[in-house]
């Protein structure tokens, strides 16, 4: 039911029902208020001298739009003469938005005429073809100084072929330099012929030297691995540097 404003009516009993119909009916009242967030001018016309003002106002959505119709005034009368000016003078010239009228404002400040242009750019053209590469550009400035590493990870060591690169891949996950080794195989010696037997030696202790010869043929896997030669700047990297070259050294025969 609408809301009535005569209910409920003076000293009469209260009905939850009248109360609870009352309250409904103001709720939907409240709900079809227009919330109003903006204005806008759609229009002003001139109107002939003597004619009524007129101002037609509706509302669309949150907008409220005003329509305005203003008679013309009675032509005054001419004023006297201004002073003469020596120069024109441009204060300003504004580039506004692709579509935007332009405009020109003007004032005299008792000797210059002064003019300031509004003046629209033009749409942007449509893509034009691809340019030339250029040319290559200077180098860029040193980085940042990277965060330090707690410490060396060796990820994995993979066995080459006999005759290929030693390969190491480093790579810094944000605390650890981890690396990856790939290290070849020595080639395969050939065969020698089989010697004849020797005299019974007296039993006793091996020299230094007979040592050497005996294992001089069961090590050859590291002679090929080239040692890190270029020095790093960074002391921990130096150190692990000089560990695998003592480790390729002394596998060496």
């Amino acid at each position: 039911m609408p809301f009535d404003p005569s209910l409920p009516l003076p000293n009469s009993p209260l009905e939850s029902q009248v109360i609870r119909d009352q309250l409904q009916a103001l709720f939907v009242l409240i709900n079809n208020i227009v919330t109003v967030t903006a204005a806008q001018v759609d229009s002003t016309n001139t109107l002939p001298q003597g004619s009524p003002a007129n101002v037609n106002v509706s509302v669309s959505g949150g907008t409220l739009h005003f329509s305005f119709d203003i008679p013309q005034g009675q032509e005054g009368l001419v004023g006297p003469a201004g002073p003469p000016f020596s120069t024109a003078v441009v204060d300003s010239v504004n580039t506004v938005e692709p579509g935007t009228p332009a405009a020109v404002n003007v004032g005299f400040d008792g000797t210059n005429v002064r003019f300031t242009f509004d003046i629209p750019r033009g749409n942007d053209g449509s893509q034009g073809q691809q340019g030339n590469d250029g040319g290559q550009g200077p180098p860029g400035n040193d980085g940042a100084q990277g965060p330090p590493f707690a410490q060396a990870v060796v990820d994995g060591v993979t066995t080459l072929d006999p005759g290929q690169q030693a390969t190491v891949q480093t790579s810094f996950d944000g605390s650890n330099v981890r690396f990856t080794f790939g290290i070849p195989r020595g080639s395969d010696g050939s065969n020698g012929s089989n010697g004849s037997d020797g005299a019974q030696g007296p039993p006793g202790e091996i020299s230094q030297a007979q040592l050497n010869s005996a294992i001089s043929g069961t090590s050859n896997n590291t002679n090929a691995v080239s040692t890190l030669d270029s020095g790093f700047a960074d002391p921990d990297m130096e150190a692990l540097r000089q560990k695998v070259n003592e480790m390729i050294l002394n596998g060496r025969r």
